[in-house]
């Protein structure tokens, strides 16, 4: 039950990011109460509008509306304008005078030269928190370079860690880098913001999809320097690198994934029935497990192919807390009751698209439940109550600003009030 309002309620977010990165950190905080007004550019909007899945009735395809859109904007405003054009980046300027927090995914350099950058808007507000998140960063070799999730793990050393050894490098499937980067750029305004609460004082937040990525490196940065250049992390496939554990087959196209580091191996060996393997030359040390690895797997799958079940195999594992998962595929995981229950998987409704499900708030708060019912906007849906509300526009005048092409809409809103 909710105990009061979010903890972000009164503060505004102007997000002017699209895809992935940008929006998930505006979303977070749209999440926790923020206003969020998402910043669309003409003509076409966010690009995510036109990707994903589209509304089924043919009578409303043409809707500026879609799965993708939906999943990482939800709970925003939309004001759709031409940034291209002198009035529309005034309005920009006049709202980031208004605003808390703006939040902007263009290649460095691009704010600027529009009058945006962070000298400009941090004199005209110098209680504002603006944060830029791009391939590489604001400085640097690389930092005029545009970019995706993807562009960014090649540059970080992870995509080359990816895939079967002596193999191409994998592609991975979900946007690991773009969401870690959004939810790492949204800590660091939520600090931002304490920062100001505490001293008045406005931030800026360089945010970059590879420092994201490299952050992950979990223990080989060291190692490589310690060696001075001796190691090279290689390809692991579907064994851990250390040599702790990895993905098995059951029977067929059921696999298991467990973990056995030194301090499990005899569990293991008690679950799978395997005394013998205690004395076996070859896995006597996680180095001798890594370095026989496909022994051991061979090893492994047999023991656990003797199991009636997949679920048999994983109950016996985790009778003696050796951590251990069945492999689940996406369909799968969306189905499993404990992720319903937690709403990982959150169910929601749009009038264009129907009911379909999206991934839930990653984190749960005991003061402020997630929302359960939850909406996005379609394109240019809140241009006339964003400007009346934040800067006293007059209808007049907003409707001058669609006359010139400043201000769009989806046309499935219909005639604007007063036009």
């Amino acid at each position: 039950m909710r105990t009061g309002s979010p903890m972000l309620t009164g503060y505004r977010v102007l997000d002017i990011t699209q895809y992935v990165a940008g929006p998930t950190c505006a979303r977070m905080l749209a999440e926790l109460g923020a206003e969020v007004i998402k910043v669309e550019l003409a003509p076409e909007g966010d690009r995510t509008r036109s990707a994903g899945f589209k509304p089924l009735d043919p009578a409303v395809a043409d809707v500026t509306q879609s799965t993708y859109f939906f999943q990482q904007n939800h709970s925003k405003k939309s004001l759709a304008l031409d940034l291209r054009l002198p009035r529309g980046r005034a309005l920009v300027r006049s709202l980031a005078a208004k605003v808390d927090i703006l939040i902007e995914g263009f290649t460095p350099g691009v704010m600027a030269r529009a009058g945006l950058g962070w000298e400009d808007l941090h004199k005209l507000n110098p209680r504002l928190i603006m944060c830029s998140i791009s391939l590489a960063g604001q400085s640097g070799p690389l930092s005029d370079k545009p970019g995706y999730d993807y562009i960014g793990s090649a540059y970080a050393g992870v995509s080359d860690l990816l895939g079967e050894p002596g193999r191409p490098p994998a592609h991975q499937g979900t946007s690991i880098g773009d969401t870690l980067c959004g939810m790492t750029a949204a800590a660091a305004v939520l600090a931002a913001l304490i920062h100001r609460e505490r001293t008045g004082e406005g931030q800026y937040v360089d945010a970059a999809l590879i420092d994201a990525y490299f952050h992950t490196h979990q223990n080989s940065v060291p190692r490589v320097t310690l060696q001075r250049g001796r190691f090279t992390p290689k390809r692991s496939g579907r064994f851990h690198p250390e040599g702790g554990g990895g993905a098995y087959r059951y029977r067929g196209d059921q696999w298991i994934y467990l973990i056995a580091p030194d301090h499990k191996w005899e569990a293991l060996a008690r679950a799978l029935d395997a005394p013998e393997w205690l004395e076996d030359p070859r896995f006597k040390t996680r180095h001798e497990r890594r370095i026989n690895g496909e022994a051991l797997a061979a090893a492994i799958e047999e023991r656990l192919a003797r199991f009636p079940s997949r679920e048999a195999a994983v109950a016996a594992l985790e009778r003696e807390r050796v951590p251990v998962a069945p492999i689940l595929n996406l369909n799968e995981a969306m189905a499993h009751p404990h992720l319903r229950r937690r709403g990982t998987v959150r169910t929601v409704n749009d009038p264009f698209l129907g009911e379909f499900d999206i991934p839930g708030m990653p984190v749960k708060l005991s003061a402020w439940p997630a929302r359960e019912s939850l909406k996005a906007p379609l394109l240019g849906e809140d241009n006339d109550a964003v400007l009346k509300d934040l800067l006293q526009l007059a209808d007049e005048e907003i409707a001058s600003l669609y006359r010139q092409g400043v201000l769009i809409r989806d046309p499935r809103l219909g005639p604007r009030p007063g036009s």
